[in-house]
C-alpha cells in the first residue's frame, strides 16, 4: 500500500520542497562518483552518519544534521523523496518557505535525538531523511486530515489506485512505526522506528502554533479539513494499445 500523490497541489511553487529533494538526490549521486573507493565512502559515512553512542559521548553532534542528507540506497532515497513530494508542498504553502525549512530541519533533529534516546549505546550509523519527512507527515495530519491521497495497492493479481483520506494513511503509517519500535531492538540496526515515530510527533506538536494561528477548529471548518486549494482532477487515459481477441 504505497501513497503516490495527493489531490491538492499547492498554490505557490514549493521551492524549499524542491530544494530539499534536489539536495538529497545530489548528495546521493555524488557518492556514485566513487563506486570503487570503499575506504573513502566508509570514511564519509563514519564522519557524517549519526551514531548514537558517539552523540551520547558528546562527539560529532553535527551528524544529527548531516545524516538527514545521506541515504543507504536507491530505494531508501526514492521512498523518502516520494513522501516529501506528496506532503511537503502543502505544508510549505501553509507555513511559508523559510518557516517550513526550519520546521523540516527541527523535526529531523528531533527524530535523530529520539533515536539516540532509544538506543544510546548503539554503534550502528544511522542515515536518511525519514525522521524529518515523518515530521512533515505529522504536521499534515493536523492541518489536512481529510485531504485525499491516492494509494497504489498491489496484492498479486489485485492492482488498484484508490483515493482515501490522509488521516487513514498517516495513522496506519504511524501505527506501523510505533509497533515496529516495540518489536525491534534498536541496537541491532535496521529501520529506525523510534526516529520515525519521534519525528512524526514532533511535527504534529510544532505545527500546533500554525493551526492555532489559522483559527484551530475554525480552520478545519473553513477548509473542510483539506488544503485550501481546489482539488486536482486526475483521470486515467485509456490505453492506445489495440485489444486482440483470443482464438
Amino acid at each position: 500500500m504505497i501513497p503516490i500523490r495527493d489531490h491538492n497541489p499547492s498554490n505557490r511553487t514549493p521551492f524549499v520542497t524542491y530544494l530539499l529533494i534536489a539536495a538529497n538526490v545530489l548528495v546521493f549521486l555524488a557518492f556514485l562518483a566513487f563506486p570503487q573507493d570503499v575506504r573513502f565512502l566508509n570514511s564519509i559515512y563514519a564522519s557524517y552518519a549519526m551514531t548514537p553512542n558517539e552523540i551520547v559521548a558528546g562527539e560529532e553532534w553535527y551528524s544529527v544534521f548531516t545524516s538527514m542528507f545521506l541515504h543507504a540506497g536507491w530505494m531508501h532515497l526514492a521512498g523518502n523523496m516520494l513522501f516529501l513530494w506528496i506532503y511537503g508542498d502543502n505544508m510549505e504553502d501553509e507555513m511559508g518557505h523559510l518557516p517550513f525549512l526550519l520546521f523540516y530541519l527541527a523535526t529531523g533533529i528531533a527524530a535523530g535525538l529520539v533515536h539516540v534516546m532509544s538506543a544510546p549505546y548503539s554503534g550502528v550509523p544511522t542515515v536518511g531523511a525519514s525522521g524529518a519527512i515523518a515530521g512533515v507527515m505529522g504536521g499534515y495530519l493536523l492541518l489536512f486530515p481529510k485531504a485525499r491521497v491516492d494509494i497504489f495497492i498491489f496484492l498479486v493479481v489485485f492492482i488498484r489506485i484508490i483515493p482515501i483520506p490522509a488521516w487513514i494513511v498517516l495513522a496506519v503509517w504511524f501505527a506501523m512505526q510505533f509497533f515496529g519500535g516495540l518489536g525491534a531492538n534498536p541496537n541491532e540496526g535496521g529501520v529506525a522506528y523510534w526516529a520515525h515515530a519521534g519525528g512524526f510527533v514532533a511535527g504534529f506538536i510544532l505545527t500546533l502554533p500554525v493551526w492555532l494561528r489559522e483559527g484551530g477548529r475554525r480552520f478545519w471548518e473553513r477548509t473542510d479539513y483539506h488544503p485550501p486549494h481546489p482539488e486536482a482532477q486526475y483521470r486515467f487515459v485509456e490505453s492506445r494499445i489495440p485489444k486482440m481477441k483470443r482464438r
